[in-house]
């Protein structure tokens, strides 16, 4: 992916949790299965370019989406990981339809390398 020493944080939490943040820093209501945050955008991003930031993962919202998409909740997870990693990337799925579908062909890649 271009990052071979990259460091990112990772943040488990329950839906209440990534619900307030949610409405934080996106100002939406309701809990969400993962978000992250870049630290390779904006003004300070050349103070550390190997931080690539913070994914937040809702591990009972991956336990509740991983049925319906046909995944274990351990799958899930990784799914929601290797979205939030995309994201600190600079993968954005709500840009274009093309950028979606980009970011979906990398997913599946990234969870067939972890044997998924």
């Amino acid at each position: 992916m271009g990052c071979h020493e990259g460091e990112l944080s990772l943040v488990l939490v329950d839906d209440a949790g990534i619900g307030r943040l949610n409405q934080e820093y996106f100002r939406r209501d309701g809990p969400t299965n993962v978000m992250a945050f870049p630290m390779l955008e904006g003004e300070f991003s050349q103070i550390n370019p190997g931080l690539l930031g913070d994914v937040i993962i809702s591990v009972e919202r991956a336990a509740a989406e991983a049925g319906d998409c046909g995944y274990s909740p351990e799958e899930m997870f990784d799914f929601y990981l290797i979205h939030g990693i995309l994201h600190l990337m600079g993968y954005d799925h709500e840009v274009s339809a093309g950028e979606a579908a980009r970011m979906e062909a990398r997913s599946i890649e990234l969870m067939r390398v972890l044997g998924h």
